[in-house]
């Protein structure tokens, strides 16, 4: 059994006010072809395929598109499930007539039963079990004779997958796909918590006995505590945090003996979002050779000197440039040393302050004699 693993589109997502849906089905286009060329037997999504509950309309006709390719198109089942960006309503809906015709949408925990797929070694259970929140967790444990206390998400998914268990055939290959945290992975800052302090977090123990688990929920691909476990990764880079991650998809080979064989394959960006760093001359006269200039650009001045609007004058050169950054940024010691009353300090004192702390130098005449004039500017009557 053949399968394309993949997670977090996030379809709709904005990065510094800029859509990327643009981008995602650029590389959505390249998954549907590496579907086809790889001949998998399934495409598993493992949930955040929106970027929020209320999705724009172009994110969901971009959805619609890509799934019309996979399962209509070329054939191949595909099973997607809510993450927790996702509206679980909204994911299942019309699941049960979409079922008939290879695609399995799994949103809330009124089903757990498998989609069965047969290849030459025998039976393969998929088992989609959507991000489970403790509240709906607690509802289905209220229908037992004797519920189970569910306080966080480790309890709440132990028990829908102890409910999963019960059905699982022995002589069959078993895949789960669910959207979870688990503890020890490692997170990137572009991934919404699932809970406060902690308690988000899972076990990898708590899925024993699956022969391959797709993960959905952090961005960086990773395994996660255990060969089988595996993080296929967000579509694109959705932060600069990631810019050193290579993005791709995961295709796994499941054989007769159930031991997965995972593959990584990379997706090529329209844009790269990178980090550059330099001067701002250097920047302006020798553009950065290391990729493109209309990649999605973070760029960090080494200048000590004030430089003048330089966002607006760097996009002459880098188009797609999103945030700027001094990479000589203070400790923050210069302003503790005004961290009284304002009001008590001189304008000129608290300048030098503030220029200290963002430069880590200390303010010089040519920059003291600018602050001096704007100021007889501004108080002037």
């Amino acid at each position: 059994m053949k399968i394309l693993h993949t997670a977090d589109w996030h379809l709709g997502r904005y990065l510094h006010g800029l859509s990327l849906l643009d981008d995602q089905a650029y590389l959505l286009t390249q998954l549907v072809a590496l579907a086809r060329d790889e001949a998998v037997d399934l495409v598993v999504i493992a949930g955040d395929v929106y970027d929020r509950a209320q999705p724009p309309a172009e994110a969901v006709s971009l959805l619609d598109e890509v799934l019309a390719q996979l399962v209509m198109a070329a054939g191949i089942p595909v099973v997607v499930i809510a993450g927790n960006h996702d509206s679980a309503e909204r994911i299942g809906f019309v699941g049960r007539i979409c079922r008939e015709r290879g695609l399995l949408l799994r949103g809330t925990l009124d089903d757990l039963s498998p989609l069965r797929l047969r290849d030459a070694h025998g039976e393969v259970e998929i088992w989609p079990v959507p991000y489970v929140e403790p509240v709906f967790a607690r509802a289905l444990a209220a229908a037992d004779a004797d519920p189970v206390r569910i306080d966080d998400h480790a309890a709440a998914l132990a028990l829908v997958l102890a409910r999963v268990r019960t059905q699982m055939s022995s002589a069959a290959r078993s895949v789960l796909v669910a959207h979870a945290f688990v503890a020890g992975a490692s997170e990137s800052e572009s991934e919404r918590a699932l809970a406060v302090g902690g308690s988000g977090a899972v076990g990898a123990d708590l899925f024993a006995g699956f022969d391959y688990v797709a993960l959905g929920h952090l961005h960086r691909p990773q395994s996660a505590g255990a060969p089988q476990l595996r993080y296929a990764g967000s579509l694109l880079k959705y932060s600069f945090a990631e810019a050193a991650q290579e993005k791709s998809v995961s295709i796994v080979d499941l054989p007769a003996d159930g031991v997965p064989q995972v593959r990584m394959v990379a997706l090529t960006p329209r844009h790269d979002l990178r980090i550059v760093r330099g001067r701002f001359a250097d920047l302006l006269q020798h553009p950065d050779p290391r990729g493109a200039r209309d990649d999605y650009l973070c760029i960090e001045l080494d200048d000590a000197e004030p430089v003048l609007d330089p966002m607006a004058r760097l996009r002459t050169v880098y188009p797609n440039l999103l945030e700027l950054r001094f990479a000589s940024l203070g400790s923050g010691e210069g302003a503790a040393r005004v961290a009284g009353d304002h009001r008590r300090q001189r304008p000129e004192d608290l300048f030098a302050a503030f220029y200290r702390d963002v430069f880590a130098t200390e303010l010089g005449d040519p920059a003291r004699a600018v602050f001096a004039d704007a100021l007889r500017k501004v108080e002037a009557p």
